[in-house]
């Protein structure tokens, strides 16, 4: 329930608090005095979007605010956020000029996605406008679905589930089909392309070792050369010797004073030292020398197969590690398509058994709603007697589609016979205004019975008057029984039957148009009575009218 209301700089209301109650709660006023704003007040706190221009001019933002009773579900849905003993919800949100918004749950910073989940728990609003969706066979479907309870929108979602595996399938079908018809051109091209590669059989370390010989083959007489001289000047000719035979001579003059001075035996040591690496590297650079060699057409041979190997490089990525990459990916992709058909195969039976699924959901719904149908038929027909329709009939009738969704199988139009021995028709093709307004209270009304305490109708009466208006206030005053009914109006016979009364009243006195909000006390709703009749306040006929209006209700 809502106990408190709180506006705030919103378009004509500069500051209005409502308090409200169980029961029917009846809100009036003037047309263009600001009914409506209250509703969008309802709307902002239920997560809705703000309008531009909605905030008051010469206000920095505006304010709305709302005092609810804690269901015991949302207790436990909203955990941390709410202190262990709280008994009330607050919803809040801000809207500054520029248009930004800030929303509120329980004093804490939220989002308007947060409100709108809780706000459907809290209450439920239909606006001036519900009955045009009356037309729209989605919206039949909806209220339809509604009125079977809970386990329906189970259902649904279930449908959807399978809805979208379906669907999901097809698709991975259609393209494995479409693979299917250029799989053998693609199998032709790639099996050439791994053949060339795996024939090649390239690796880095062969990549870079034949790099190394190509150095090698073509300066095979340089290197030859510069090993020739380099060993004549390390052994020198047998007659005047190298630098490795001085080196030794040295080394065996310095031996023969070894163990007099220390310092010599150490300069000694070295040209041991030296004198053992030159013999040493002597040796090395003939065994060099013997194995430089460049067999008659090998630099073609490594010429050739690097060339082979770059040719494959600038085909599949400029680098060896590019080349085996791809061809890995050749190896999968040729699996892939060779496993083409089993792969069809086995998405063809999945695809099977979703459609099965399928139609066993589209089927749990249809059975729900033909028996929803059934009895939203009786309950509407039940409160439209009650709305001066006697006699009228309401059925909401079902049709199977041409193929599954992911609301089901299924497609809704209601229909009414407004008078009796007339053929029932679809509403949108036979219901008057006035009579859609009535056929739309009594759906909400007897879809409302399942939904939240607290209902909000916003000149839902529309297109109606006289004694049907007073049987949609004798409809809202039931429905309000043992709950919470906020109903926005413009008919004295609905507002008679208040047990709370509001009056909002425009002043444009002080240049700016400015709207108030009052709770009438029960000598002020005569008056307001009489405003509503379109009489003069002072009119006794019209004073007499609004007082048995009251006594009547």
């Amino acid at each position: 329930m809502l106990h408190e209301l709180r506006v705030e700089n919103l378009l004509l209301i500069e500051r209005a608090e409502l308090c409200l109650g169980t029961g029917l709660n009846v809100l009036t006023g003037e047309t263009g005095a600001g009914k409506t704003v209250l509703a969008h007040a309802l709307d902002l706190l239920l997560g809705g979007k703000p309008r531009s221009g909605i905030v008051r001019p010469g206000a920095a933002e505006a304010y709305v605010e709302g005092v609810f009773a804690l269901p015991e579900e949302l207790r436990s849905e909203l955990g941390d956020r709410l202190p262990d003993d709280a008994e009330e919800l607050v919803l809040a949100r801000r809207v500054s000029a520029e248009g930004r918004t800030r929303a509120y749950l329980g004093g804490r910073s939220a989002t308007a996605a947060d409100l709108r989940d809780v706000g459907t728990v809290l209450l439920s609003f239909y606006g001036q406008h519900e009955h045009r969706k009356l037309m729209l066979a989605s919206a039949q479907l909806e209220i339809l679905d509604g009125f079977a309870g809970p386990e329906q929108a189970a259902r649904r979602e279930a449908c959807r589930d399978a809805y979208a595996r379906e669907r999901a399938l097809q698709e991975r079908l259609a393209v494995l089909r479409e693979r299917a018809g250029a799989r053998d051109r693609e199998l032709d091209l790639l099996e050439w392309e791994l053949a060339e590669i795996e024939r090649a059989d390239p690796s880095e370390d062969e990549e870079a070792a034949l790099e190394a010989e190509r150095g090698r083959l073509r300066h095979v007489e340089a290197l030859r050369g510069a090993v020739a001289a380099g060993v004549g000047a390390l052994d020198g000719e047998e007659d005047t010797g190298g630098a490795a035979l001085a080196l030794a001579a040295a080394a065996q003059a310095l031996e023969a004073v070894g163990g007099v001075d220390a310092e010599l035996d150490s300069l000694a040591g070295r040209v041991r030292a030296l004198a053992l690496e030159a013999d040493d590297l002597a040796h090395e650079l003939r065994r060099y020398g013997e194995g430089v060699d460049a067999p008659p057409g090998r630099l073609d041979e490594v010429e050739e197969r690097l060339a082979l190997l770059d040719r494959l490089k600038r085909k599949h990525g400029g680098t060896i590690a590019a080349v085996l990459e791809y061809a890995t990916s050749c190896r999968a992709r040729r699996d892939e398509l060779t496993g083409a058909e089993e792969a069809i195969e086995a998405t063809e039976r999945e695809l099977e058994s979703a459609r099965a699924a399928l139609a066993k959901q589209a089927r749990a719904l249809t059975k729900a709603r033909t028996a929803a149908g059934k009895a939203l038929g009786e309950a509407v027909r039940d409160r439209l007697k009650a709305l001066a329709m006697e006699g009228g009939e309401f059925t909401a009738a079902l049709t199977p589609r041409d193929a599954y969704g992911p609301t089901g199988g299924d497609e809704v139009e209601f229909l009414i016979a407004p008078n009796p021995g007339v053929p029932a028709g679809p509403l949108r093709e036979t219901a008057s205004g006035g009579e859609l307004s009535r056929v739309m209270l009594a759906l909400m009304g007897a879809a409302a019975e399942a939904g939240p305490a607290t209902l909000v109708f916003d000149e839902v009466d529309a297109g109606i008057g006289g004694q049907t208006a007073r049987a949609v206030g004798e409809q809202l005053r039931a429905l309000a029984a043992g709950r919470q009914v906020i109903c926005i109006t413009h008919l004295p016979q609905i507002a008679s039957m208040a047990d709370r009364h509001f009056t909002i009243v425009k002043d444009t006195s002080a240049g700016t148009a400015r709207t108030t909000v009052t709770q009438l006390h029960k000598g002020d709703v005569v008056g307001e009575l009489v405003r509503m009749l379109g009489a003069d306040r002072e009119d006794a006929a019209a004073r007499r009218h609004a007082q048995e209006l009251l006594k009547a209700a």
